[in-house]
């Protein structure tokens, strides 16, 4: 038996941190994922990470990401799915933005847009047990610049690696409650993707 953790942390590096420490725990690879923010564009894949197969006008750019991206879907641009699922690779979420994936939960939030789920992400989030209020919460937090890990646990060990997790993770409740502060009722769509200053202000205020 699994059980499924999720936990946002402030930014990627932190994020990672937690990842490895994971693994250094005795998790495998293939039951962690992370998702985070490339609003401040931290991540630069270079036009050799395309297959040119997938890049026609030869502008750098995988030619699904920029339809998808155009079409309000998801893309994936180092070799779709498959390639996000074997190491990071770039997704296009409306009302989210520009977000680095890696593991399990990139593919399933591939297909949930797929399947016609709202947000991709929330969808697959869900697909994993997560309710859709804290699926939709999480994805605020990655809009604002944050990262997500998932983690596929035993269940008899949920303790030790949620321990671990929640060293450096969010807290998620005081982040809801100054989110609708704000003004947020849920995940929107239309919601436009910050940049790279919002995402900055946004964890400096987060941190303190």
């Amino acid at each position: 038996m699994t059980k499924t953790l999720t936990r946002v942390f402030n930014d990627y590096s932190t994020a990672n941190a937690a990842v490895q420490d994971l693994k250094t725990a005795g998790l495998s690879d293939s039951h962690i994922a992370i998702v985070a923010s490339n609003a401040d564009g931290w991540h630069k894949p270079g036009s050799s990470e395309v297959d040119p197969k997938h890049d026609k006008d030869r502008d750098g750019k995988d030619d699904r990401t920029e339809g998808a991206a155009a079409g309000g879907g998801i893309g994936a641009i180092a070799g779709g799915a498959a390639g996000v699922a074997a190491g990071l690779g770039m997704l296009a979420i409306p009302g989210i933005g520009p977000v680095v994936a890696m593991g399990w939960l990139a593919t399933l939030a591939a297909g949930a847009i797929a399947g016609g789920a709202g947000g991709g992400i929330i969808g697959a989030l869900v697909q994993s047990g997560t309710s859709k209020e804290n699926a939709e919460l999480y994805a605020e937090a990655l809009r604002r610049g944050g990262s997500i890990v998932t983690a596929k646990v035993p269940t008899d060990e949920e303790a030790k690696y949620a321990a671990i997790l929640d060293r450096s993770a969010v807290d998620m409740t005081q982040r809801a409650s100054t989110y609708r502060a704000e003004g947020w009722k849920g995940y929107d769509p239309s919601a436009p993707a910050y940049g790279p200053d919002q995402a900055r202000r946004e964890r400096e205020v987060t941190r303190t």
